[in-house]
């Protein structure tokens, strides 16, 4: 019992580094796992290019909105990074990886609003950017160790 309670509780994001049984992905596989992460951070900078981006009249609502769309955007960009370094590179600990590159691209992601009329940049959007990239691989790490 108490074996069990220590597997669990350590090295929730270590399941993530854990490599499956299988050799480095086939052809085909690099392209569509780099694909959707370069799809999705061309969204990313697509909606950064927005002037004025509104998506509710309620100004209150609309900041919520716009934070909680932060996170989860940076989230789903974090596990696709994730996933497309745990298939197609030898790199040690991918989920650290894919954090830092996704805080990364928040930043730059910050620093082009700043060309972009009626956006401006903000360090609080980074952190909330590394906050939503934080608790996705961590959700999915957990996940992960129960299945284990």
């Amino acid at each position: 019992m108490v074996g069990d309670q220590d597997r669990v509780g350590t090295g929730t994001l270590s399941t993530m580094d854990e490599r499956p049984p299988r050799a480095l992905p086939v052809s085909g596989r690099p392209l569509l796992a780099w694909g959707a992460v370069v799809g999705w951070a061309v969204l990313i900078f697509a909606l950064s290019a927005t002037p004025n981006l509104r998506f509710v009249s309620d100004p209150g609502l609309d900041i919520v909105i716009r934070k909680l769309g932060h996170m989860g955007v940076f989230g789903i960009l974090a596990l696709l990074l994730w996933r497309a370094l745990a298939e197609t590179t030898a790199w040690r600990r991918p989920s650290g990886w894919a954090f830092a590159l996704t805080v990364l691209y928040a930043a730059s992601d910050e620093f082009h609003q700043g060309f972009v009329a009626g956006r401006h940049p903000s360090a609080t959007d980074v952190g909330i950017d590394a906050a939503g990239a934080l608790i996705a691989l961590v959700a999915v790490g957990l996940i992960r160790s129960r299945r284990a």
